[in-house]
């Protein structure tokens, strides 16, 4: 497997199942409105290319996890023994907190590969295969609930 480092979030947000990306890649208008609405910003500004890119979404652009990570010389928060710490404590979308504190102790355990792998799986619809998005509440092909994070 080919791993596209710009997708390495530090924080263990995946960036290959944001829903930003996702829309980005697709050029999906429809879907940036929507998540345009979510995140408050105008449909122009929901772009990225991932976290550890130079096209980040508005979000991402000053990241307090991505800085310390740096800093410490680390891949992500999955190599300090510090996690969780208060970056981790006070992110300020609960569903990424959730998924923070579930995903990095799995990417310490699995090592990069198999964690992408295993996020890749993770976002995909149970009941029909359809690729799905962090945060999902329903497929938006077979239209059924979701609660994949």
């Amino acid at each position: 497997m080919k791993i596209n480092r710009e997708l390495l979030a530090p924080c263990g947000l995946y960036c290959g199942v944001c829903g930003v990306i996702i829309a980005t890649r697709n050029d999906d208008f429809k879907f940036k409105q929507r998540l345009a609405t979510v995140y408050g910003v105008r449909p122009d500004q929901v772009r990225c290319g991932g976290c550890l890119s130079e096209d980040r979404f508005v979000y991402c652009q000053v990241c307090p996890i991505r800085d310390c990570v740096s800093q410490k010389g680390y891949e992500g928060c999955h190599q300090c023994a510090d996690f969780p710490c208060g970056y981790i404590d006070k992110f300020p979308m609960p569903v990424g907190r959730k998924v923070q504190l579930r995903a990095i102790p799995q990417w310490r355990d699995m090592g990069t590969e198999r964690w992408i792998e295993a996020e890749e799986r993770r976002y995909l619809c149970p009941n029909c295969g359809y690729r799905l998005f962090r945060g999902a509440k329903r497929c938006r092909r077979c239209k059924q609930p979701v609660d994949l994070d």
